[in-house]
C-alpha cells in the first residue's frame, strides 16, 4: 500500500486528477490542510504540496515515519527545505519547466511596458490627455538574467528572439553556455550590471541569495536602468529598492513578488512612479493548475514504477542542478 497525502489550502479545489488517484487497488489517499498535516503524515509515503506557499511541513515532520518523497507544485522550494527534510533520505521535486513561458512572457509584458511608457499612457488615458511621444526600442538592448535555472533560461530564449542581448548570473561563472553564452558568478554582480537595460531577478531563495540584490548592485546600475522580479521577494533588500527609484539610482521596476505578501497597504512602491506591480501572478496562466496536475500524476506513475525522476532538487543548494 502507498499512501499519498496532498496538503490543501483551504477552499482550493483538487483537481480530479489528483483525487482519482486514490480509487486505485494499492493507492490510500488522504487529503490534508495545515492544522491537519500531523495528523496524516504517520504511514505517508509521498506528500504532494498543493498548498505550495504553506510552511506547514516543518511543524508536522516530526510525524512523518515513512515519507520518501515530497513534491512541490511551485518551482520555488525554499520553504521546504529546513534541517530535518535535507538532511532526511527523501526525495524532493519541484514543478519544474511548468512556468519558463509564462513567466517569460510576463518579464516580456514588463519590459514592454516600460519601455513603450505604458504607465505613462495609462495615466494620460484616466485624464483623457492625448500625448503623443516617442518611446523606447527593445531591440539592442541588453539584459542581465540574475538565476540561470530553467525559468531564467525559458526568458533568454524569449529575450533573444526579440534582439535582447542577454547575459546570465548564476552560482558559478562560466562561458560558452548555450542560453546566455557569458554567465557570471552572481557574488560579483555589482561589478558587472553597469550597461545592462534590465536587470531580471529569478533566482531561487537560498543563503547565498538572500538580500543578494541590494544597495551596491543598484548602485552600480545605469540610472536608465529597470529592475524586474519574478523569483523571490527576499533576494532584494527592499529598502535599497524604494531608495533606488527615490532617488532616480534606476529608472523604474516591474515587481510580482516581495518580501512581505500580499504588499502591505501604504508601502511606498505602491505609489512610486514607472513601477508596475503585480500579486505573485507571472506564472499563472490558463489552465496552469491542470498542468501541474499532469506533471505530479506523471511523477508519482514513474515513483509506482520504480523509476527515476527526470529532474529532483538538489536540498543542499536549494534548486534542481
Amino acid at each position: 500500500m502507498t499512501v499519498l497525502t496532498i496538503l490543501n489550502s483551504p477552499g482550493t479545489e483538487i483537481p480530479d486528477l489528483l483525487t482519482e488517484l486514490g480509487d486505485r487497488e494499492g493507492i490510500e489517499l488522504r487529503i490534508a490542510e495545515a492544522d491537519t498535516l500531523s495528523q496524516a503524515l504517520p504511514g505517508t509515503d509521498v506528500l504532494l504540496m498543493w498548498d505550495f506557499f504553506s510552511t506547514a511541513l516543518k511543524d508536522a515532520y516530526g510525524s512523518a515515519d515513512r515519507l520518501r518523497w515530497v513534491h512541490a507544485a511551485a518551482a520555488g522550494v525554499d520553504s521546504l527545505l529546513f534541517d530535518e527534510l535535507v538532511e532526511a533520505p527523501v526525495t524532493v521535486t519541484n514543478a519544474r519547466g511548468i512556468f519558463d513561458r509564462p513567466i517569460a512572457e510576463f518579464v516580456l509584458s514588463f519590459i514592454l511596458m516600460q519601455a513603450k511608457n505604458s504607465i505613462g499612457s495609462l495615466a494620460d488615458q484616466a485624464q483623457e490627455t492625448w500625448n503623443r511621444r516617442s518611446t523606447r526600442d527593445i531591440a539592442g538592448t541588453k539584459a542581465m538574467i540574475v538565476g540561470t535555472g530553467s525559468i531564467g533560461r525559458g526568458i533568454a530564449q524569449l529575450l533573444t528572439a526579440v534582439d535582447i542581448e542577454v547575459t546570465g548570473a548564476g552560482s558559478r561563472a562560466r562561458s560558452g553556455d548555450v542560453d546566455f553564452g557569458e554567465v557570471i558568478d552572481s557574488a560579483t554582480l555589482a561589478e558587472h550590471v553597469a550597461g545592462y537595460d534590465w536587470v531580471i531577478d529569478i533566482a531561487p531563495l537560498t543563503e547565498k541569495t538572500e538580500r543578494l540584490i541590494g544597495a551596491e548592485v543598484f548602485a552600480a546600475m545605469d540610472d536608465s536602468a529597470v529592475f524586474i522580479n519574478v523569483g523571490r521577494g527576499d533576494t532584494v533588500d527592499t529598502d535599497a529598492l524604494v531608495d533606488a527609484l527615490r532617488t532616480g539610482q534606476i529608472a523604474g521596476a516591474g515587481l510580482d513578488v516581495f518580501d512581505e505578501e500580499p504588499l502591505p497597504a501604504g508601502h511606498p512602491l505602491w505609489t512610486l512612479d514607472d513601477v508596475i506591480i503585480t500579486p505573485h501572478m507571472s506564472g499563472d496562466t490558463d489552465g496552469w493548475r491542470k498542468r501541474l496536475a499532469q506533471q505530479f500524476h506523471r511523477l508519482f506513475e514513474q515513483y509506482l514504477a520504480g523509476e527515476e525522476f527526470p529532474h529532483t532538487v538538489d536540498k543542499k543548494l536549494g534548486y534542481v542542478r
